[in-house]
């Protein structure tokens, strides 16, 4: 109903597009229209020139699929048009896939007349409002899938006839690490979206109140008349209108977020809403969905994802929900305790959330006037550490770990002792990478649990993420949360010296962490699960003091427990073949470069073995005096571990992960690994090696990547392994 009203309204701005003979003509639904930003051009000779500013000019990279935009310049005219060009060479492709970039950042150039456009430029242009849009290109639904035409004149001049009649005036906030657009000038939650976009989000709004009121009116046939509304526990009539409404505005929340100018058209054919990763970033081309279509960023899209929601609770859920301060709330007795607390200053919460706010406060304040009573959402005890709120990152510091100390404190005092609490934390990559393991978010955040009263017993890595979201697509990131699994300490905990903290972690994380590699636990996400056993220790003394007698910092414990991973990866070596231990410490040194023969021959002489022995392994090549590491590709294809007389852990690995990189959890790599046989354990103890090696010394992000991505399938890997058939023994008749 709301649709339909809808169209009889705005519809008109909602135009087909006319196909071009290679697509056979005729019209066809606008899935999203492609605008790329515009500046003046900042050669003087074409200063009156808009030129475009676009990151990306691929709008299909699908094999046998790839679609281009071509922008055509007339330097005498000056002008700049744009025609969709099909398939192209990688080299016309990879340009395409650049746009008019210039390196990284807001550095572009100028199509016109390849002077540099740069950032400064830029923002400049964008705060005295000489930055602008143009159209280059039409999505449409054709009947083999997503048809590309070239812009009109006509839809971009119906696109900016658009005028909204409200627009949100918030402003955003002054913090460019969650807020990139104030920088260049679009300063308001209102300045994010087009007048198209504007108009559309206000006329479903309208639909809402309009909606509420007929639905009333419906229900009254089965419901009792009752009055009383939704936030007094209503159950009537009206009650069931509003309910049903709140659920409607929740899904014009989710068209705002696929309906804003941030959203960008992928080339994998789909638009990536506002909300990719927890910020608004600037972008520099985007994508405007059809709100009437039947694809990516519709209304009734986003309503599917409301009811789908809603449908999971089930019929005879039950259950009560109470919103309160956590440092306050009093827990009924025998309370067990799961939380997802704020993360230090991982993300603005309240401040981003402001972004749907302003459109849900519109659409829902007539049922919960107290929810949309204010302008924004408050943000003065939100307990997150905030640096410009606060007055400085120390004091921001103080306020999160003070809040966050009290808050689990008053849940460890009333959370039952019969069961653990889990405590969720949502990792960042570079958190480890800041301090070995400990940044300040991380540390200050277990010091809080610590000194709520909690011993930590477990840390646990769990993947709550979907793999295809932007930030994980193609990265050898951690798993996204962890869960502390705590209990309340012991009343009769004992004070120790730092030296007997260390003799306790050297006695119990090497079995800790040979179970959490039986477990599979990721390489990536080895140092997170470590931190529990490490944590348990540490945590379940009264304290640890110093040689100073001062009580030692949850940063220092961490960097320790640290140390001792990195010892006992280290260990796993001394039972590898001579071989292997000889290549573990060339690629540690080399990489896959080339080295001195002396040097290798040294190397290979201190484990009792010679380079030819490592070479007549097929793990090395040597000549000219050079040695060097075998590439996985430059490995025999037809290899054998069963075949194979001088085996070595580090061929068997090398092969493995060649297999898995092709063709991932297959029947060929589960056979592989059956063949392999008892050296299968010492392959996987050599991923967790060479993995620490690549990421934390050698910086090598892909080749780490491959030894992580081979243990996060290792479980399904030795169960396709086990339903293998064993391959039957080959007869051969020689010659005697």
């Amino acid at each position: 109903w709301m649709r339909e009203k809808a169209w009889e309204r705005i519809g008109h701005l909602y135009p087909q597009v006319d196909l071009p003979k290679e697509y056979g003509g005729g019209k066809a639904t606008v899935i999203a229209w492609i605008w790329a930003r515009t500046v003046p051009s900042p050669d003087p000779a074409f200063a009156d020139v808009q030129v475009p500013i676009a990151s990306s000019f691929l709008l299909s990279s699908k094999t046998g699929k790839e679609a281009w935009i071509e922008p055509i310049v007339d330097r005498q005219a000056k002008t700049i048009t744009y025609r969709i060009r099909q398939g192209g060479t990688k080299a016309e492709l990879d340009e395409a896939k650049e746009g008019s970039k210039a390196g990284r950042g807001a550095n572009f150039r100028c199509v016109i007349s390849g002077t540099a456009i740069t950032p400064k430029y830029i923002t400049s242009a964008g705060k005295s409002g000489r930055m602008g849009q143009t159209l280059i290109a039409i999505v449409g639904e054709g009947k083999g899938g997503r048809v590309y035409v070239a812009p009109t004149d006509a839809h971009e001049t119906l696109a900016k006839s658009a005028k909204p009649t409200w627009k949100p005036d918030q402003r955003q906030p002054d913090n460019p690490r969650w807020f990139s657009p104030p920088a260049y000038g679009m300063e308001t939650f209102g300045d994010l979206f087009t007048e198209r976009q504007l108009v559309a989000l206000n006329t479903f709004s309208d639909f809402v109140h309009e909606a509420r009121a007929q639905i009333e009116a419906d229900a009254r046939v089965t419901l009792s008349a009752d009055p009383t509304p939704l936030r007094d526990s209503g159950k009537g009539a009206k009650a069931y209108a509003e309910a049903v409404s709140v659920y409607l505005a929740f899904a014009i929340d989710r068209l705002a977020d696929a309906g804003s100018s941030i959203a960008t058209w992928s080339s994998s054919e789909f638009i990536r809403f506002t909300f990719a990763r927890q910020a608004i970033p600037m972008t520099w081309d985007f994508a405007e969905c059809n709100v009437f279509s039947e694809s990516t960023g519709n209304f009734l899209g986003a309503v599917d994802w409301v009811w789908k929601a809603l449908s999971g609770v089930g019929p005879n859920a039950t259950g009560v929900e109470v919103q309160h301060d956590a440092q306050t709330v009093q827990l009924p007795d025998g309370a067990v305790v799961s939380t997802d607390p704020p993360y230090y200053d991982n993300i603005g919460y309240a401040d981003l959330s402001d972004y749907f706010y302003v459109w849900l406060r519109r659409n829902i304040k007539d049922v919960y006037p107290d929810l949309g009573g204010t302008l924004a959402v408050p943000k003065a005890e939100e307990l997150v550490a905030t640096p410009y709120r606060h007055g400085g990152k120390l004091k921001a510091e103080e306020h999160f770990l003070s809040g966050m100390t009290a808050a689990i404190s008053s849940l460890a005092r009333q959370s039952t002792s019969r069961f653990p609490a889990s405590i969720y934390y949502a990792f960042k990559q570079s958190e480890v990478e800041q301090d070995g393991l400990s940044s300040t978010g991380w540390a200050t955040f277990l010091q809080a649990v610590i000194e709520a009263g909690y011993s930590i017993v477990g840390t646990w890595p769990v993947r709550t993420e979907r793999s295809a979201r932007t930030i994980a697509t193609g990265t050898n990131a951690l798993a996204n949360s962890v869960v502390l699994v705590c209990r309340k300490k012991e009343a009769s905990a004992e004070v120790i010296t730092r030296a007997e903290f260390i003799r306790a972690l050297k006695r119990e994380l090497p079995s800790a962490i040979a179970e959490l590699q039986a477990a599979n636990i990721a390489p990536a996400d080895m140092p997170q699960s470590a931190i529990g056993p490490g944590m348990g220790v540490f945590s379940r003394y009264k304290a640890v003091l110093e040689a100073d007698d001062r009580p030692m910092s949850v940063k220092t414990a961490l960097q320790l427990i640290n140390a001792e991973l990195d010892e006992y990866l280290g260990g796993i070596q001394g039972e590898f073949d001579a071989e292997t231990r000889f290549a573990i410490t060339w690629f540690e040194q080399n990489g896959l470069k080339a080295g001195e023969y002396g040097v290798a021959n040294n190397i290979a002489t201190a484990r009792g073995i010679s380079v030819e022995s490592v070479k007549h392994a097929g793990i090395v090549e040597s000549a000219a005096g050079k040695v060097r590491l075998l590439r996985r590709d430059e490995l025999d294809a037809n290899w054998d571990p069963t075949d194979d007389t001088h085996l070595t852990v580090w061929e068997c690995l090398q092969h493995l992960v060649r297999r898995h990189e092709d063709e991932g959890v297959s029947e060929a790599a589960a056979r592989l690994l059956q063949q392999i046989g008892d050296k299968a354990e010492a392959v996987k103890d050599l991923a967790y090696c060479l993995y620490d090696i690549s990421a934390n010394k050698r910086q090598d992000a892909k080749e780490a990547t491959a030894y992580n991505a081979l243990i996060a399938d290792w479980t399904d890997l030795t169960r396709e392994a086990a339903a293998v058939p064993a391959a039957r023994p080959v007869q051969t008749q020689l010659d005697l």
